[in-house]
């Protein structure tokens, strides 16, 4: 995440820091970053990121590139070879060619590259002022919560937290990832293929552009096996649903504009919806795979008014390693980024980097869960998470993606 005051440091964690590159050994899914807060949920793929991929990575790079007509063209417009960018030029980050505007995403379908290793070694990697804010809590901070011990989810995974998921992409510095969500799509009851996740895991802010090769794997390492044992393991084993990838995604303008690795920069608006298609075709939508997908409330609750919320993710940096799922529970209270933006949820948490861009879940007056946020920042010291309370901007990026494939 990054640093909320500056006496206070934190980190945008896997969400809440920022992603960073795998270590050879078996990295953390976390994004560790030197800035002071880092969004939690993101992190390279190497310890030793160099922002050049592995020898592994680059091999799966070579596989078959799905380019649909209309992106051909786009890519075209933007003096973006195929070929090349088939053959790696993705790689290449320069500031001057590297896509930033909300309508330049473009992901096309590298098969197999991410495999079974390059999954397991990825680490974890704005300001409109709403008049209404909540409870005319505008600026205001609640005391620091207590710490609450991140409890693990029991696997399996599809089971028992069925709508989560990892987030993988390549940055700068490397191989990163985060955690996600899958949500209800209204264009397509009961066949949803949107997934909810933060700002920071599909583009970089102010500074860059739209990460590359974004996948999301659903209830990843869904037997909860330990790092020792999935050394080696094969590509089915840790995406028993399958590798979706991101046709288009959506974060919010004030992320794009304003987002920073370091300080609360555009937190309040860390947040984004990714339209997601299988590597390889299923016939079926990403909800009728994973059986479940949740709605979102955009009509964010006041502190007061909120019992608990449940917040899920892959935490990677220590004492964590990024391959198995956690959950923590907690009464939210307020915490202001800077006094012009909207007030953050905060709940006390041990979950590291790696966890962000996970789902925040309380339960409604109808008695149904529905996710009201997402990891985004955090203390580089971790126990506690804050994220983003969605509403009318989250609900246009919401609703942005979801009419864009309305008719598909």
């Amino acid at each position: 995440m990054r640093s909320i005051r500056p006496s206070v440091t934190v980190r945008r964690r896997g969400g809440a820091r920022r992603p960073r590159t795998a270590s050879s050994a078996l990295a953390a899914v976390a994004l560790v970053s030197a800035l002071a807060l880092t969004a939690t949920a993101c992190g390279p793929g190497d310890d030793d990121a160099d922002a050049k991929p592995s020898a592994s990575a680059a091999a799966a790079g070579d596989g078959g590139l799905k380019i649909p007509d209309n992106l051909r063209e786009k890519l075209k417009e933007h003096g973006i070879d195929i070929d090349k960018w088939k053959n790696g030029a993705w790689k290449n980050w320069d500031k001057d060619d590297w896509l930033r505007e909300a309508d330049e995403f473009i992901n096309p379908i590298i098969k197999g590259l991410w495999n079974a290793d390059r999954m397991r070694r990825a680490k974890d990697p704005d300001r409109a002022v709403d008049s209404d804010d909540i409870a005319g809590d505008q600026g205001v901070t609640d005391p620091t919560p207590a710490p609450v011990k991140a409890q693990a989810v029991p696997p399996k995974y599809h089971v028992n937290a069925a709508t989560a998921g990892k987030v993988f992409f390549d940055s700068p510095e490397g191989t990163m990832v985060c955690s996600a969500t899958v949500v209800q799509d209204p264009a397509h009851p009961g066949k949803s293929n949107l997934v909810w996740t933060a700002g920071h895991c599909v583009h970089a802010g102010k500074k860059g552009g739209w990460y590359r090769n974004i996948a999301f794997v659903p209830s990843y390492n869904d037997a909860g096996r330990s790092a020792d044992e999935l050394q080696g393991a094969t590509r089915d084993e840790v995406a028993p649903y399958g590798v979706w990838w991101g046709d288009w995604a959506q974060t919010s303008q004030q992320w794009i504009e304003q987002g920073g690795a370091t300080g609360g920069q555009g937190a309040p608006y860390d947040f984004a919806v990714i339209h997601v298609t299988p590597e390889k075709d299923t016939g079926k939508s990403l909800e009728e795979i994973v059986g479940s997908a949740l709605p979102v409330d955009f009509d964010a609750p006041a502190v007061p008014q909120v019992h608990s919320i449940t917040a899920t993710g892959y935490p990677a940096a220590p004492p964590y390693d990024g391959q198995l799922l956690y959950q923590c529970q907690d009464k939210p209270g307020r915490l202001s980024v800077t006094a012009d933006d909207p007030t953050m949820y905060r709940i006390g948490c041990t979950m590291t980097g790696g966890s962000s861009g996970g789902g925040w879940v309380t339960t409604g007056a109808d008695g149904e869960p529905a996710l009201v946020s997402n990891t985004s920042i955090g203390p580089e010291t971790s126990g506690w998470l804050a994220g983003p309370r969605l509403g009318a901007v989250a609900k246009e990026v919401y609703d942005s993606v979801s009419e864009k494939f309305a008719g598909q």
